[in-house]
């Protein structure tokens, strides 16, 4: 007992170190009444369960959070995911939220982007710009942050099966700005494992995939030490239907699955560890998301010290953003879903996220009005400034409930690590439908139990308005984004040099087929004003194409 009161102690001591030489916010941390709390609440004589699983913040294995003093020092960024239209009408919407207190963009793309198609292709037809913004250039990237210094801000980049070019497009107009790489700070979501579980939106086939995405990862291991390279995203899990445990052994098991591919192409664990993120939903079951997010720090830090012999704690700190709960959203009542997106926001921040994104109550029906887009920061800042919960780390800590939620969650969670092992691992899982059915089983069982009424979703199912009318003004995309963005193009093959692109083209088959890393000749044919999709067509010459297998 001795022994486990010094190490407790030990503990304790470090922790109050790391708070003392952190910075501290000038902000009173007391109750409204002033009334002084601690910036840390943990037992007087704590048992062995508590300091193998617990601990304190900033230790391992990181369940009351990342840092010792968590909000007291750095409030998490406010980040809201926005683009619609052309990229001169995004970047009017951007300067707009800085404006009102964002500290982080989070760039949206429309579908023809996410797909990898230029707006002019037949398949692109009515998509542009609908759901997000349309880049396909290097210049739509610079009309995007046109008097926004990437030098000085941080960029999340929702983008996949082509991320490695929309980050060539983001490198080639950093460097125009003047930007040293190394001082670029954002992250990319560039999480290919989760489109072929539940998204859908994959380019290449999987293992071509991880090879570009090993080599993105060795490119700004080596060039951007401060951009997250991967996100490795659970949120469109939950959103296709996974339980809470589904959406963590999932995520978790594709972020193992990246650690596995980076060291296999050679590299240190502790070199590109440290800048992997994490996407996560923050749904309507406030303590079961609360309960989660704690798991998952620790199944990361427990996994990455042991298993990964990653030496450096920062290659054990799981560190996220968080998204409320899209599908949570309703048609009906929309104005209800300002409270939701509240109550999930506040979910996200007692689990200790470091970036939030709070919904608009208008997303179901669509893209956000600038109105909205303000009502749904505010919420935000009404969590960091008006409710207390900032003033304590893990102040659910501790919490019986919470903690018992916390420990299934983490069992639930190791079944299916198990499982998803005898199938081979993450890819010939994949292959086999684990994922997607076991998803569709969730999804299916969640539906049942709405249809017969044993969950209560308001205005949906209960407290419904007969013959309601919605009267909140919504933002529309016409075709006016199309027009332009298909003439800008156009323009743009008029004035280049071809002979430069078909260079740039080869180049970049000839790194697909060597080799050699693929990130420097993109940037290369970015420069040169190769769009998207004539690199995507350049790329599939020589990795193929790839067939999802039907599931039942």
């Amino acid at each position: 007992m001795s022994s486990q009161l010094e190490l407790f102690k030990q503990m304790k001591e470090k922790w109050q170190r790391e708070v003392n030489s952190s910075a501290i916010r000038e902000y009173s941390f007391d109750t409204l009444s002033g009334e002084q709390v601690d910036s840390l609440y943990f037992p007087d004589n704590p048992d062995e369960s508590y300091i193998e699983n617990l601990g304190f913040p900033g230790q391992f294995p990181f369940t009351r959070g990342v840092h010792a003093n968590m909000y007291r020092g750095k409030l998490w960024t406010k980040r809201q995911f926005s683009g619609f239209g052309t990229p001169e009408e995004t970047n009017a919407r951007y300067h707009s939220l800085l404006g009102k207190g964002q500290t982080g963009l989070s760039v949206a793309y429309d579908m023809p982007t996410l797909m990898g198609y230029d707006p002019d292709h037949p398949w692109a037809k009515g998509e542009v710009g609908k759901c997000g913004v349309n880049v396909a250039t290097i210049k739509d990237m610079a009309r995007l942050f046109d008097g926004i210094n990437l030098g000085a801000i941080s960029v999340s980049q929702t983008i996949n099966g082509p991320a490695v070019i929309l980050l060539a497009f983001y490198i080639a107009v950093a460097e125009n700005q003047g930007v040293a790489l190394a001082n670029l700070q954002g992250t990319l979501q560039n999480d290919i494992l989760k489109e072929f579980i539940a998204q859908k939106e994959w380019i290449f086939p999987p293992e071509p995939s991880m090879r570009v995405i090993t080599d993105m990862i060795a490119f700004c291991t080596e060039h951007m030490p401060k951009f997250n390279t991967i996100s490795i995203s659970g949120y469109h899990i939950r959103e296709a239907g996974s339980t809470a445990a589904q959406e963590l052994a999932f995520t978790l098991a594709n972020g193992f699955t990246y650690v596995e591919y980076g060291m296999a192409a050679g590299l240190d664990v502790d070199a590109f560890a440290p800048r992997l993120s994490f996407f996560f939903n923050s749904h309507l079951d406030f303590f079961e998301e609360i309960a989660k997010y704690r798991a998952a720090r620790r199944i990361w830090a427990k996994r990455m010290k042991n298993k990964y012999n990653a030496k450096d704690p920062r290659s054990w700190k799981l560190r996220f953003h968080t998204q409320t709960a899209g599908c949570s959203l309703t048609a009906q009542q929309p104005e209800n879903n300002i409270a939701r997106t509240g109550f999930q926001g506040l979910a996200a921040v007692l689990g200790g996220t470091q970036s939030l994104h709070t919904n608009s109550m208008d997303e179901t029906l669509a893209l956000p009005t600038e109105k909205s887009a303000e009502i749904a920061l505010r919420t935000q800042q009404l969590i960091a400034f008006e409710t207390g919960v900032a003033n304590v780390a893990d102040p659910l800590g501790g919490s019986w409930y919470v903690e018992s939620l916390t420990d299934q969650i983490e069992s639930e969670a190791e079944k299916y690590f198990d499982e998803i092992e005898n199938l081979g691992g993450v890819i010939p899982a994949i292959e086999k439908g684990y994922f997607q059915m076991e998803i569709a089983r969730a999804a299916s069982d969640y539906q049942q139990k709405i249809d017969n009424k044993q969950l209560i979703h308001v205005g949906v199912n209960a407290f419904i308005k007969q013959d309601e009318e919605i009267e909140i003004p919504l933002l529309e995309i016409g075709d006016e984004a199309e027009n332009r963005q298909v003439n800008a193009l156009a323009q743009l093959r008029k004035e280049r040099d071809e002979n430069k692109v078909q260079l740039a083209l080869s180049q970049i088959q000839e790194a697909c087929i060597s080799g050699e890393n693929i990130i420097p000749p993109i940037i290369g044919a970015a420069k040169s004003h190769v769009t998207m999709g004539e690199i995507i067509v350049a790329m599939k010459a020589e990795f193929g194409e790839w067939q999802e297998a039907a599931v039942f």
